[in-house]
C-alpha cells in the first residue's frame, strides 16, 4: 500500500485515539527509524520508553526465533520455563519475594489495587479501602488506574469513577499526610513522573511516604513501568531513595517489545492472595518471558546501568548548552535517559518540527519536550540530535 492510502485506510478503519504524525514506519535498526518513504529518524521517544536495546538486536532476534520455534503460548494453566526464570531473576534483583505477571503497565496497577485492598480487608477488616496517588501522575486508563490518573481530560468524559481515591500535592509531604489515614490501604506514586512533565518525586518525599505508610499500616507502591529499568541511571528509579516499597509496578522496556506487565509483591502481601482472586490469560507466555530474561540480563549488567549514567550526564551537558544558546528552553529537568524540557512554546509544534529534521521526540505536557531514546544510544548520537533539536525549536518559535 501507498503511504497516503494507509493513513487513509488508519482514518477510516481505526478508532481515532490518537494523533499520528504524516509518514508511515516501516523498520528500525539500532537508534533509527525509517518509513516507507525512506526517510530516517533518530529516535529519542523508544516506543514511549519501550525499545530499551532499540531495533533489529540480534540477540533479540535470535531468543524470539529459538522460543517460537519451541513454545509461544499456553496460558497460565500450566507451568513453563520462562516465566519462572524471568521471575527468579526479578526476585534476585529487588526487594521483592513473589510477583505477578499480566500484559501491560495499567494491568499490572490494576493487580496493585486489588492485591492492597485484598491484604488491607485480610489483616484490618473491613473499612480500609482507601487509595491515595498524587498530582500530576499516570497510572493507566483502565478504570481503576484511571482514578489514580488525576486530569479532567482523561478521566471527565469516563465519569463516575472508582471511589475512595484521594488526591494529595506531588512532593508535598503535609498534602500527603492530609489524606493518608488509618483508612488508607496503599499510596501509589512514581519515582519520577514520566508523562506528567519528568517530575523527580524528591528522597525526602519517598522517604515521608514510607514512614507515613508505616504508621498508618498502608502498602507504598512504587508505579516504574515507564521509570524503571535503567531509564533512571539505577535498575530501579526507588533506590535513589534508599528506601524499600511493598509493591512495585513495571512494564515498558522489560518485554523488549513485545508486551507485558509485572506486579512484584513482598510475602505479606502474597500470602493474601488464593488460586482464582486474579488472572490473566496472555500473562506470563513462553515468548515474551524468554525475551525478558534476555533484556534484564543485559540492562541489569553493571556497566550498562554505569552506561545509561554517563550517557545521560552528557546529555544533560548538551541540553544545557542549547538552553544557554538562547534556545527557548526554561528548564531542562530529568535524570539517566529520560529528559524534559519546559518550554514557553507549544511541546507539539516542537515535536513536528523535529519530524521535519529527521528526529523523533515527544510531549509530556502542552509545554514539555520530552527526550527517552534507546539505552544503547551513545554519544555520537546525542551530537546529531542537538543541531537537530536547536532547529525544531527555531521553527516553532518563528512560527509561534
Amino acid at each position: 500500500m501507498e503511504t497516503q492510502a494507509i493513513m487513509d485506510f488508519e482514518k477510516q478503519h481505526i478508532v481515532q485515539t490518537y494523533r499520528r504524525p504524516p509518514f508511515v514506519l516501516e523498520r528500525g535498526e539500532g537508534v533509527y527509524l525509517y518509513d516507507t518513504e525512506g526517510r530516517r529518524y533518530l529516535d529519542f521517544v523508544a516506543g514511549l520508553a519501550v525499545n530499551a536495546l532499540g531495533y533489529g538486536d540480534p540477540e533479540v532476534l535470535a531468543t524470539m526465533q529459538a522460543q517460537a520455534a519451541k513454545l509461544i503460548h499456553v496460558s497460565n494453566l500450566y507451568h513453563t520455563i520462562p516465566h519462572v526464570e524471568l521471575a527468579r531473576r526479578l526476585v534476585e534483583h529487588s526487594f521483592a519475594d513473589r510477583v505477578f505477571f499480566c500484559n501491560s503497565g495499567t494491568e499490572a496497577n490494576e493487580a496493585a489495587i486489588k492485591f492492597a485492598r485484598k491484604w488491607a480487608r485480610t489483616n484490618f477488616g473491613e473499612g480500609k479501602t482507601k487509595l491515595v496517588a498524587f498530582s500530576g501522575a499516570f497510572h493507566g486508563r483502565t478504570m481503576g488506574s484511571l482514578a489514580l490518573t488525576p486530569r479532567d481530560k482523561y478521566q471527565k468524559p469516563f465519569a463516575p469513577l472508582m471511589p475512595q481515591v484521594a488526591i494529595a500535592t506531588f512532593n508535598d509531604l503535609d498534602s500527603a499526610e492530609a489524606v493518608i489515614d488509618d483508612a488508607t490501604c496503599a499510596v501509589f506514586v512514581e519515582p519520577l513522573q514520566g508523562e506528567g512533565g519528568v517530575n523527580s518525586a524528591s528522597c525526602d518525599f519517598l522517604q515521608g511516604l514510607r514512614e507515613l505508610c508505616d504508621a498508618h499500616n498502608a502498602l507504598l507502591v512504587v508505579d516504574e513501568v515507564q521509570c524503571g529499568m535503567a531509564r533512571t541511571g539505577t535498575l530501579w528509579a526507588y533506590e535513589h531513595a534508599g528506601i524499600t516499597p511493598d509493591i512495585m509496578t513495571l512494564a515498558k522496556p522489560l518485554g523488549g517489545g513485545l508486551p507485558i506487565g509485572v506486579t512484584l509483591v513482598t510475602e505479606e502481601v502474597a500470602q493474601v492472595m488464593a488460586p482464582g482472586d486474579h488472572g490473566s490469560t496472555f500473562a506470563a507466555g513462553c515468548l515474551v518471558t524468554a525475551l525478558a530474561c534476555l533484556v534484564f540480563d543485559r540492562i541489569s549488567d553493571p556497566d550498562f546501568l554505569a552506561g545509561v549514567r554517563e550517557k545521560g550526564q552528557y546529555l544533560q551537558e548538551q541540553l544545557q548548552v542549547l538552553q544557554a544558546k538562547g534556545v527557548p528552553i526554561s528548564q531542562v529537568r530529568g535524570r539517566g535517559l529520560i529528559w524534559a524540557l519546559e518550554t514557553p512554546l507549544a511541546a507539539a509544534q516542537v515535536v513536528m518540527g523535529g519530524y521535519e529534521e529527521g528526529i523523533i521526540v515527544t510531549v509530556a505536557g502542552e509545554h514539555v519536550v520530552r527526550l527517552m531514546p534507546p539505552l544503547i544510544i551513545e554519544g555520537e548520537h546525542i551530537d546529531e540530535l542537538m543541531p537537530a533539536l536547536e532547529r525544531a525549536f527555531r521553527k516553532a518559535q518563528e512560527s509561534a
